[in-house]
């Protein structure tokens, strides 16, 4: 029986490196952003290399999830998902027999490197609303809180929290999640030539990061729109 892992996060939250990470295992096989495409098409979001995803991806919501669901060669399917794409008639209790959980940035970090990649950041577009309301969705049904790992926590001790993660997840820890060769991968979503350059050029996690970002005008408006909901997700992180 596959363990079906769906990590919510949002942009720029080292979601690319954990799927790295969670890749380096022998036992794992990863899925990158498979929602995107549907997201695109529907919505006609004017992100980088739109055209290029919408082409190379499946874009029917219902036949992604049922893509999902299906058959794996592996015991553990790790699918890095981004819980801004969520727009259309899927939402987290249509992906059946998953083990969720949650991925959070401070949105001071999020922001700047957003920012970096493209010009618009808005507060809808980061995810942290949808990303609260689906986990306390999930801690109602559960009776407890789902896993959150927070990105700060697995720079400064990558080994600790994700063994704490592998345990929440009711999976053995292994020590290659910390190490993995440089390069791109099959798995990796059309459109990382834009996004992924420093995880491309990785081969393991970065250092702890430094204080965090200033910020002005209408990206510290976007900053305190995000920031109570990544403060009521940090209280439960791992």
């Amino acid at each position: 029986m596959t363990l079906r892992i769906a990590m919510w996060s949002g942009p720029r939250n080292l979601s690319t490196a954990m799927m790295r990470s969670f890749g380096a295992r022998s036992d794992c096989h990863v899925s990158d952003e498979p929602f995107y495409g549907a997201y695109l098409k529907q919505t006609g979001d004017d992100h980088p290399m739109a055209a290029e995803v919408i082409a190379a991806m499946d874009c029917d919501w219902h036949s992604v999830t049922a893509a999902l669901s299906g058959p794996c060669a592996r015991p553990v399917w790790y699918q890095k998902q981004m819980v801004h794409h969520m727009v259309g008639p899927v939402d987290l209790f249509s992906l059946t027999g998953f083990t969720h959980a949650f991925l959070i940035r401070a949105p001071e970090r999020v922001i700047a490197s957003y920012a970096a990649k493209r010009e618009v950041v808005t507060a809808q577009g980061l995810g942290f609303v949808r990303q609260r309301a689906w986990f306390d969705r999930l801690a109602d049904r559960l009776g407890h809180a789902p896993p959150v790992v927070d990105s700060a926590d697995v720079l400064a001790d990558p080994a600790g929290t994700l063994a704490r993660l592998c345990a929440a997840l009711g999976l053995a820890w292994d020590a290659a999640m910390l190490h993995w060769p440089a390069g791109p991968r099959a798995t990796d979503g059309v459109w990382a030539p834009h996004w992924y350059g420093r995880v491309l050029a990785s081969t393991g996690f970065d250092a702890a990061e430094g204080p965090l970002p200033e910020l002005a005008g209408v990206a510290a408006r976007v900053r305190d729109a995000c920031r109570p909901h990544y403060e009521a997700l940090a209280a439960h992180r791992l």
